[in-house]
């Protein structure tokens, strides 16, 4: 189950709201640990969570084809038939190096977030340091030698590692979302896209609700019920942002209409995708890798069609 939490932990990274579930009394705290005075403060700590959510996307995939890797590595070299070693593929993580500080705008949070950030750094260098080890102690079949037991124990080492790679990363992406969404509001104040992005954002805090779900369920047990009602909530807001007339009197922003209007159109593509996926499941009494795969690729339209939008 392990894949499904990493590969649906990528998916909301991509979300610039991520859903976190606090009281109020424990909003109205994180709040007032925001530190914004201008505009400036605000585009760093917007820039600062773009990179950083891009970075944790792209790392995440990485650990998650490392971590497929090491545990292949251990069954072969432990003398089990593996037919061929997954593929890891190459990280691309140009976003990690345009993250130079945590902005002083974080307030009080700014020094938990250096900590997480630092553990965060240390277990991604580390994880793929130690991948590079096991492949060449794979490649050199030096498991002839020890009976997998250097294997056994890299694969331990990354394990470990990755759990605390994304215990830091998660803990940064909730202690970056209120000072986010202070941030957002006040570059949005004035902008004359503000309503389209905010109704626009709300359909990709729906799909990170989906995809919740669906990994819920995916671990445990098919609810058609539940799925339908998320299905019926994602669909409303899909009609409502659709509905919307493009009227934007600045010009310099009227080539956004192309990219809202392609937004609508994968959003409603997705929702072919989640009625087939329902309908599998009810069918099979589960959801399946094959609906899983085909409901992620959807989302990765949609979500490649807000950012060009947002941008």
């Amino acid at each position: 189950m392990k894949k499904v939490v990493v590969l649906v932990l990528a998916l909301s990274l991509s979300l610039a709201n991520i859903s976190c579930k606090k009281s109020v009394k424990e909003l109205e705290k994180a709040v007032a640990n925001v530190n914004i005075d201008s505009s400036k403060d605000a585009n760093a700590i917007i820039d600062f969570n773009n990179n950083f959510i891009d970075s944790y996307k792209n790392a995440s995939n990485h650990i998650e084809g490392i971590v497929k890797y090491s545990n292949a590595a251990v069954i072969k070299a432990k003398g089990g038939d593996v037919l061929m070693m997954p593929m890891v593929m190459g990280i691309m993580d140009y976003s990690f190096s345009k993250i130079k500080g945590v902005p002083s705008g974080f307030g009080k949070d700014k020094k938990s977030i250096e900590a997480d950030f630092k553990i965060y750094t240390e277990k991604k260098e580390a994880i793929s340091k130690k991948y590079e080890e096991l492949k060449s102690y794979i490649s050199a079949e030096d498991f002839k030698d020890d009976k997998g037991a250097k294997a056994e124990a890299i694969q331990k080492e990354i394990e470990e590692n990755a759990k605390a790679f994304f215990i830091a990363g998660e803990n940064i992406l909730a202690k970056i979302k209120p000072a986010t969404d202070e941030a957002e509001n006040i570059i949005l104040k004035d902008h004359p896209l503000k309503d389209y992005i905010l109704s626009s954002k709300s359909i990709m805090n729906s799909l990170d609700d989906i995809f919740g779900t669906i990994d819920k369920q995916y671990s445990g047990q098919f609810n058609e019920a539940e799925l339908q009602k998320k299905y019926d909530e994602f669909e409303k807001a899909v009609n409502a942002n659709s509905q919307m007339e493009f009227k934007v009197k600045d010009g310099q922003y009227s080539h956004k209409k192309t990219q809202f209007d392609n937004f609508n159109k994968q959003s409603t593509e997705f929702l072919g995708s989640f009625r087939k996926l329902i309908r599998d499941a009810k069918e099979s009494g589960k959801i399946t890798d094959g609906d899983l795969s085909i409901i992620e690729s959807s989302y990765n339209s949609v979500l490649s069609s807000y950012n060009s939008f947002v941008k």
